[in-house]
């Protein structure tokens, strides 16, 4: 079932839009082309110019969305990789694992923040470490990681070409 709200539709014989409202099959339109282009309402570039809703399609979407609060969870991964130094961070231990000496002489970034960035990942869960001695080692969670680097990068790669 289709709910059409609003429609601009183009007569065909005159080249003028003319506005319909439609619900459920029951159709009003304005069939004697009384509007004038300077009454024609003006549709932003990416925008329908008509709102239909598919039900059907919409509730089945619905069903198979994830949890309010999983959307925000990922959200906050994608927060927290969204940082340029975070996301070298997250790069350099996709290939090793490291300590902090190594990811602040990596990153040029100081050793107290390369630690503050790296807080934020523990906290998403996005790196582990464990002690060796004086240092700690780090590394990815889990393969999801290395996935979402590998993937983001290939998109940024393919839209750099595209340019």
């Amino acid at each position: 079932m289709y709910f059409v709200v609003d429609t601009h539709a183009v007569d065909n014989s005159d080249n003028l839009p003319i506005s319909a409202i439609v619900q459920i099959g029951d159709v009003m339109t304005d069939s004697q082309g009384a509007l004038t282009p300077a009454d024609t309402p003006v549709v932003p570039d990416g925008c329908c110019s008509a709102t239909v809703v598919d039900v059907s399609t919409v509730q089945r979407v619905r069903e198979g969305s994830a949890s309010p609060t999983l959307v925000t969870e990922a959200a906050a991964i994608f927060s927290a990789m969204a940082d340029p130094t975070r996301l070298r961070i997250i790069e350099a231990l996709a290939t090793s694992e490291l300590c902090v000496c190594d990811l602040a002489e990596l990153s040029g970034v100081s050793q107290s923040g390369v630690s503050h960035q790296l807080r934020l990942l523990r906290d998403r869960q996005l790196v582990t470490f464990r002690r060796d001695g004086n240092r700690a080692v780090y590394r990815l969670a889990d393969e999801h990681v290395r996935s979402m680097l590998a993937q983001g990068l290939a998109h940024a790669a393919e839209r750099g070409e595209s340019r």
